[in-house]
């Protein structure tokens, strides 16, 4: 892979990293520009719908007869982006599992803090499941918040006695909202994008008031038992690298099936950046191959059982 690709997308993101202090409209916009800078593939179609009362954007790849769901979450510390905005991304998702995306249209803080994400994210598979979707045709995906989200969804579901998706991708997970692991630290010179201070800035958006280190705000200090397979990425260049690494230790004693996926050099949700860099297709790939693996693999175990 190219040092080069790499080198380029770290200037780019340097330039357009939030300032420290910016306040959440600003962040917003900022984000909104960003992200609609990159035009979606002419095969992809966004349609709004709803689950549950939640508000979705539904996203289908022409020429892809969608056999399986993907319900998604985006990203953005739960105050930024939304359902709309993470299109491009989620359809890179759809392309590799031959599916729909689902993107949850979350509420946002501070507006909406803890638990309108949780809420709204359990109200969605709940309708995806009493609308006669199959739990062996789910898969749930997500990057940065919405990574930790599709991890605290699978928790809560969990505990409500819901049987559980196939299994789970999440992208550079924000999973410990109490900012502990030593990543925040070791990794905030290589970092173009996130820092202690401005993950510190939102959390208070976020937990308003309640504890950060609760399983569903941080499933790092959830307990994962029953979970389905996840497969977990991340780069090295990231604060939120510790993140993974933990919530993978965390899956792994809970004897749940876990695949942690580090790529060297690359920031945070590095598989956004899959035109630009051979680092993210390559891991989408990856990714792809794993929950289509596992969409068949619960396929073929519902068919024994129907026999």
């Amino acid at each position: 892979m190219s040092t080069e690709q790499r080198e380029n997308l770290d200037a780019i993101l340097r330039q357009s990293a939030f300032p420290a202090g910016s306040s959440v409209n600003e962040q917003r916009r900022q984000l909104r520009e960003l992200l609609s800078a990159q035009p979606l593939p002419a095969d992809v179609t966004v349609t709004a719908a709803a689950l549950g009362g939640v508000p979705t954007a539904e996203i289908t790849v022409d020429g892809i007869e969608p056999r399986h769901v993907v319900l998604y979450f985006h990203g953005g510390v739960y105050v930024v982006g939304d359902a709309f905005l993470a299109a491009d991304l989620a359809s890179q998702v759809a392309r590799r599992t031959h599916a729909k995306v689902i993107s949850v249209d979350y509420r946002l803080a501070p507006e909406h803090p803890y638990p309108a994400a949780v809420d709204d994210a359990l109200a969605a598979y709940e309708a995806l499941l009493q609308n006669g979707t199959a739990p062996s045709d789910i898969v749930f995906a997500g990057e940065s918040a919405g990574g930790g989200l599709a991890v605290a969804t699978l928790v809560n579901a969990r505990d409500h006695g819901l049987p559980l998706p196939a299994a789970a991708f999440v992208m550079s997970p924000y999973a410990d909202l109490t900012l502990a692991g030593t990543s925040m630290e070791t990794k905030r010179e290589v970092d173009p994008l996130m820092s202690r201070e401005l993950l510190q800035a939102r959390v208070t958006d976020y937990t308003a008031g309640q504890d950060a280190s609760l399983g569903l705000i941080s499933p790092i200090f959830a307990d994962l038992s029953g979970l389905p397979p996840l497969i977990i990425q991340a780069g090295t260049h990231e604060v939120l690298l510790d993140d993974a690494v933990r919530l993978a230790q965390q899956a792994a004693t809970a004897d749940v099936e876990i695949t942690l996926d580090i790529t060297p050099g690359v920031p945070h949700v590095f598989q956004n950046f899959y035109p630009i860099l051979d680092e993210g297709a390559a891991a989408l790939d990856r990714a792809g191959q794993f929950l289509s693996a596992h969409l068949a693999g619960a396929e073929r175990d519902t068919a024994k059982r129907n026999d």
